[in-house]
């Protein structure tokens, strides 16, 4: 089946040559492009009993890389599962109108970080407020960027439990139903978006005129702003399974794409304004690169973060309460090699040699990348 690197194999070149990117997406382009190729090098495994050879080359680790997010994934939802309460869970997601999309694609990091700290400032608030529940809460924000056709969509998912802690160190649950209406969490997330926006916006490309400022904003204050809550899982493991689905997910995966011909991509996405249908879209393999390198995060960005009683300040010492006057189970965080965390996912010792099952199988030499000439 074709994958996101023979697309880049075959065009990555002349897109680099012919755009020019920043030098983070074309370290990405040439990862993605290098991943598990001789040109990372790696090592070769011998049996010892029957001879068989494997060559096994590095991989390029890139966030972006669809090859390796797979046993990242699983190590962070490993982590996670230590940390849930057997509560309800929901999951919200805030997304910005698309109107903004032009000025958050010039101005990435400052407004990938605002439209984060936007939403969970929502939520903290809500969350505190008497009216509503009048707790302290802990959650899990998730940034993605994208739409199923790969068009720019920036969004926050947020995973979040049915309930808090209150100021006398007391457990509150929520209302099954969810604790904040989402028409409040909405008016609330524009606010607080906007209001951060004025104030930075003589440091945001395209906003510094003030006659563009003042139609901008009329125009997104006049809007209403998106939040969705989903229905409550249906149990806390079924969270853990959820949250993997979308935290280390990357613009498409290989699955998803069907073929390359005649210089087009074709590849599975979903029509969520016609009920979710399952659609192909063919795109110019220069679009479809340009497409995906617009989710392709600035260097060094956090897209997961952890708030409330979850954060990394006071998460020993709240959540070891929480756990307590919920009845969690205290358990400890599991640490596997990646031989043990292969053979939890697959079944397969991959110590073992593949043709003959022998135990005698090993690394028999390392394969440097090929000098550069």
């Amino acid at each position: 089946m074709p994958e996101l690197q023979d697309i880049f194999r075959l065009y990555g070149e002349q897109y680099l040559k012919a755009h020019s990117p920043p030098p983070h997406i074309y370290r990405a382009v040439r990862a993605i492009e290098s991943c598990r190729t001789s040109k990372l090098g790696g090592h070769k495994d011998t049996c010892n009993d029957c001879g068989f050879m494997k060559m096994s080359y590095n991989s390029c680790r890139n966030r972006h890389c669809p090859k390796c997010q797979a046993l990242t994934k699983e190590r962070w939802v490993m982590d996670r599962e230590s940390e849930l309460l057997p509560v309800q869970y929901f999951h919200v997601v805030f997304t910005l109108p698309q109107q903004l999309n032009e000025i958050v694609l010039h101005n990435r990091e400052k407004l990938f970080n605002l439209l984060i700290s936007a939403s969970a400032e929502t939520l903290k608030t809500l969350a505190h407020d008497k009216k509503y529940l009048g707790v302290q809460t802990g959650f899990t924000s998730i940034l993605h960027t994208w739409g199923s056709n790969l068009m720019f969509h920036p969004h926050v998912h947020i995973i979040i439990p049915g309930g808090g802690l209150t100021s006398g160190d007391k457990w509150q649950n929520s209302r099954k139903k969810f604790f904040i209406p989402v028409k409040v969490m909405a008016k609330l997330f524009r606010g607080k978006f906007l209001s951060a926006l004025s104030k930075m916006r003589n440091e945001i490309q395209g906003l510094e005129d003030d006659s563009v400022w003042r139609t901008t904003a009329n125009t997104l204050y006049a809007k209403d702003w998106y939040v969705y809550c989903k229905r409550p899982f249906k149990t806390s493991r079924s969270v853990l399974q959820y949250l993997g689905r979308y935290t280390h997910r990357i613009a498409i995966s290989n699955h998803r794409i069907l073929s390359i011909h005649d210089d087009k991509v074709s590849f599975k996405w979903r029509d969520y304004k016609n009920a979710s249908k399952e659609k192909v879209m063919i795109l110019a393999a220069d679009e479809f690169i340009r497409r995906f390198l617009l989710h392709i995060l600035p260097p060094g960005f956090t897209k997961i973060r952890h708030y409330g009683f979850l954060a990394s300040a006071v998460k020993k010492k709240k959540l070891a309460l929480c756990k307590k006057l919920t009845g969690a189970k205290i358990t400890e965080k599991v640490k596997l090699s990646a031989v043990e965390l292969m053979l939890k996912l697959t079944g397969r010792d991959i110590t073992l040699c593949p043709a003959c099952g022998s135990e005698h199988f090993a690394n028999s030499s390392g394969l440097s990348p090929p000098t550069a000439t």
